[in-house]
């Protein structure tokens, strides 16, 4: 079967897209750049080149941009420290979540939230958050397991 260029390039950007889908989906879980070019059909190194070309950027670059973005939302509406949300968000050094986020904010983490709490509705207290991103271990909270052995 023939495809015209207009068809391959179409299918070419429904591979890309079911990647990135991927990375929307999985956006705070460490990034396994081979497992995200197999959806895609690619090799790891096709796939960045692919990616950057359809996207403007790299998938590490987009998947930092959407940790930040998720961040900012953080900092402005729910009570957890900088260390807790750097982590909720899907990164394992302090150090390197606070420059990204200024990279991209021009602004800290700390200064993005004192400019912008008060401004948001109501911050969400910091356990819910922590649940609702699944930061703790939602099978210690109120797991059927461990009220049967604190019974016994």
């Amino acid at each position: 079967m023939v495809t015209s260029p207009d068809e391959a390039r179409l299918a070419h950007l429904r591979r890309l897209r079911l990647a990135k889908d991927v990375m929307d989906r999985d956006w705070a879980e460490p990034l396994d750049l081979d497992a995200v070019a197999a959806h895609a059909g690619y090799s790891r190194y096709h796939f960045i080149r692919a990616f950057k070309g359809a996207y403007g950027s790299t998938p590490g670059q987009y998947l930092t941009r959407r940790r930040i973005e998720r961040a900012e939302e953080l900092l402005r509406s729910a009570n957890l420290s900088v260390t807790e949300i750097c982590s909720l968000v899907g990164f394992s050094s302090l150090g390197t979540f606070s420059t990204s986020f200024k990279k991209q904010t021009g602004l800290t983490p700390s200064a993005y939230r004192d400019l912008h709490v008060g401004r948001a509705a109501a911050v969400i207290p910091g356990c819910y958050a922590m649940l609702w991103y699944g930061g703790r271990d939602a099978s210690a909270h109120g797991s059927k397991d461990r009220n049967s052995q604190e019974a016994e």
